[in-house]
């Protein structure tokens, strides 16, 4: 009896190990992802053979220099252009994306730099600017601003925002507060890729906190965010996934396992290059009137 026991317990299925343990090793699909993607103007070489990858909950950060690729990079991401070489893919579904609606329609929202706000319209009209929501039917349809002035409070509060007064002109608000207004807007119109552009560039340091702050709640949200800058530790601050970028190509990929700021930050100044710089600077005679 023991034998055909331990027969039947043999030939059973294990529930305890190896089918859970594949399942949970078996890595997700990327949000967004792009390999050996490149883009050419004429002769003129923008992008060539640039991979990353964008992840639900994880930041990726694009760093580079002026003239780096970066803008390219985030036009091919936001439809504005397409690509000529390498694959895009979303969702793992390869695409090629025809315009920033069709973007939009599938999940990416890209936030620029100049945040293409109404400076004098209220915060509220900002936030639906575009998609604004209408009570009533056929000639008596007419905006729900109730709704529109709820929503904007309460989204904004969601994302540790407390701005009592959603009437003010959106123009009266810090650069901070409104990149924050466009990061909630992205976040409540059911983006799930979140491309961020020079989010910290013209703000201070205590600005640039709160913003950092914010594109971390979008992470924690389960977005992907895609970070660009040219500024090393901010991107260190949040970053989970690093793509260095230098005159349209890949100068270094790196997961933040292991890194430590100081290599991104060679990495991305030019690294023997600013070293080099470095004692050509400390070899210089001094002129003879400044002597």
């Amino acid at each position: 009896m023991s034998t055909e026991k331990e027969r039947e317990k043999a030939q059973e299925p294990e529930k305890d190990g190896n089918v859970a343990d594949v399942q949970d090793a078996a890595p997700a699909v990327p949000l967004v992802e792009l390999t050996d993607v490149s883009k050419f103007y004429g002769n003129i070489r923008a992008l060539e053979d640039v991979s990353l990858q964008v992840a639900a909950g994880e930041i990726t950060c694009v760093l580079g220099d002026n003239g780096a690729g970066k803008s390219t990079l985030i036009k091919i991401v936001a439809g504005l252009h397409q690509h000529d070489a390498g694959t895009f893919r979303i969702n793992g579904e390869e695409a090629r994306l025809s315009s920033p609606r069709e973007a939009l329609d599938r999940g990416i929202a890209t936030v620029y730099q100049d945040l293409a706000v109404v400076p004098l319209m209220p915060v509220w009209r900002n936030f639906f600017l575009g998609s604004e929501p209408t009570k009533g039917r056929g000639p008596f349809a007419r905006l729900d601003v109730d709704r529109m002035r709820r929503t904007t409070h309460s989204e904004l509060l969601r994302m540790g925002i407390d701005l009592r007064d959603v009437d003010q002109p959106i123009g009266t608000l810090s650069g901070g507060e409104r990149q924050c207004v466009a990061i909630a807007r992205a976040v409540y119109f059911g983006a799930k890729v979140l491309v961020l552009d020079e989010p910290t560039a013209a703000l201070g340091v205590k600005q640039s906190g709160v913003v950092l702050k914010y594109v971390a709640a979008a992470r924690d949200a389960g977005l992907g965010v895609v970070l660009i800058t040219h500024n090393p530790h901010h991107a260190y601050l949040v970053g989970d996934r690093f793509v260095l970028l230098k005159r349209g190509a890949m100068a270094g990929s790196h997961r933040k396992d292991g890194l430590e700021l100081e290599e991104l930050t060679r990495q991305m100044s030019g690294g023997s290059e600013l070293e080099q710089l470095s004692h050509e600077l400390e070899r210089a005679p001094v002129p003879e009137h400044l002597g």
